[in-house]
Order: structure tokens, then sequence, then C-alpha cells
């Protein structure tokens, strides 16, 4: 068998294992009408983009054994070992049933942790907020409901941040149905640490006087209906943005709907920066990963 028809082998293998095949791309079909409210459709529940999507490329890795002499905290001896991770394909596009968690969903979420990062220097630490559009306004389009959802942030204090829009919720009884409302990483008035700490937030009716974001979001809770809060504390910025744009909504008419967009004190026009790409690195000597050859040798006896 000569180098090239083995390669072949070799490479057809891998993506039988590691990825999908040509042949098998339309188990992955979804169904377009699925999932959808109007125009607007939870990501990842149209077609496959192309044939390459999900399709194994090759191994990056780090082959600086010397320097994975180590044992870490947990026990694990790394000695002698070579780091490697397998690269994918992604088209990038929320609609990709194969993409849009792996690919889509991991860049966006780290380009929403990067910006957040530069902001959270000058404005504080980064909150998990979510706010809820009340039944009176779910007839009105994408766009007034954005606007509106602005007006509604700021009369509360929050500053700034990145939006991402839900327009449905699950539960046992209903499946997937029609409930907008939006999932923001952003920051606010004085923080929340105030609020998180006091022991009157539990009783209502003992916040409606306090200057704080409890007091704030309740009080304006009498006059608009839309329900504003605070989650508990993050883990991390990328996974909570990950997490959110792994169920998120698109409109299925726009070639380019943004799913996360920017506002206040992080808008494009207020927040200048300038994003550096992530590198990828050795979790063991956090050198830069670099790609790998699969070699494969046959020992004759």
């Amino acid at each position: 068998m000569s180098y090239s028809s083995y390669s072949a082998e070799v490479a057809f293998n891998l993506r039988k294992q590691f990825g999908f095949l040509e042949d098998n791309f339309d188990e992955v079909a979804v169904n377009n009408s699925a999932f959808m409210h109007g125009n607007m459709q939870l990501v990842g529940h149209q077609e496959r983009t192309n044939r390459f999507c999900g399709v194994y490329m090759h191994f990056v890795g780090c082959a600086r054994v010397k320097l994975h002499n180590i044992i870490s905290l947990d026990g694990k001896n790394y000695k002698g070992k070579v780091f490697t991770r397998l690269v994918h394909h992604w088209c990038h596009k929320p609609s990709c049933p194969v993409c849009f968690k792996s690919g889509w969903a991991v860049r966006a979420a780290g380009k929403i942790e990067a910006r957040l990062a530069a902001a959270s220097k000058h404005f504080g630490v980064v909150e998990h907020i979510v706010c809820s559009i009340p039944p009176k306004d779910y007839g009105l389009s994408y766009e007034a409901l954005r606007l509106k959802a602005h007006k509604v942030l700021f009369a509360r204090g929050v500053i700034g941040g990145c939006k991402i829009f839900h327009g449905m919720r699950y539960n046992k009884r209903k499946y997937w149905y029609w409930s907008p409302h939006w999932h923001v990483l952003g920051f606010l008035v004085g923080g929340y640490s105030r609020c998180r700490k006091c022991d009157v937030t539990k009783n209502t009716s003992n916040c409606l006087g306090c200057s704080g974001f409890e007091g704030r979001t309740r009080r304006r809770y009498k006059e608009d209906k839309y329900i504003v809060k605070v989650l508990g504390k993050r883990k991390t910025v990328f996974g909570t943005a990950w997490y959110q744009l792994n169920h998120s909504t698109i409109d299925i008419t726009k070639k380019r709907f943004h799913v996360a967009t920017y506002f206040g004190v992080c808008s494009y026009r207020k927040l200048k920066i300038t994003v550096e790409q992530r590198k990828q690195l050795c979790p063991v000597c956090q050198h830069e990963l670099g790609i790998l050859d699969y070699l494969v040798s046959r020992l004759s006896f």
C-alpha cells in the first residue's frame, strides 16, 4: 500500500471516529418548523450548513515532554506524555445544528468575555441579570422589545453590558413555549454586593424604600410590570455566556442576526478595545499549541 493511500485510510478512520462523514450528514438534518414562533427560532434548528461542518481536520498539541515532568495537585503524573486536542471544522453559524454549540457559541462567548473583562476594569463586577417581558408586550416586534428593554434596564441602574435574547422558555408540561426575555451580563450602579449581603431582601415590603438595586427594581415593577432580577454569582463570564447562547433565539429571516448585542457603557460607540485572538495553550506547560502529525508505524515480522 502506498503512503498516499495509507494516509487517506488513516484520515478516513479518524473522521469516522472523531467527526461526521459526508455519507451521514443527513442524520443531523432537523425539522425547520420546530421550535419556532413566527420568524423566531431556537438556535441550532436549521439545516446543516455544508458537509464539512463538524468534520475532523487535524490535531494540535504540545510535544515538549521535557517540560511535562510534573505531578498535578490532583495526583496526575504527566511525565513523558504529550498533550493533544482534536480540531474540527466549524461554520460558526447559530442556525447550524452541528456547529452552533461547539463552534459559534464558543467563539461568541470568547468575544463577550474579552469585552466585558475590559469594561470591568472601569465598572466593577459583571453580574448576570434577567429581564423578563410581561405578557402585555408579547406581541411587539423584536426591535420594539429591544428598545423597551434598554429603557427598563437603565431605569433600574443597569449601566451597560451584553444582552442575549431568549424568545422561549422550557418546562416539562409546556415543553418550549414563547416567553421572551433577555439574559444580561452587565454592570450595576453601585454594584450588587450591598443587596447580596442584605437579609432584608427576603421580605419584599422592606425593600421598597431602599436605594439599592432590589428597591429600585421593585418600585419600577409596579409601573412597567417588567421583572428584572440578578441571579447568583457566576463561576466564569465565558461559561455563563456560552450556556446562554446555547438556547438563545434567532430571526431566521435575517441573514446576519446578532443574538448578543452590547448597550450602554459597553456599546461599540462608548467602549473602544482591541480584542486579541485567544491563544491555545498547553494546560501542563502553558506553551502555545502547534499542529501535530498523526503517524502510524507498522512492524514487520
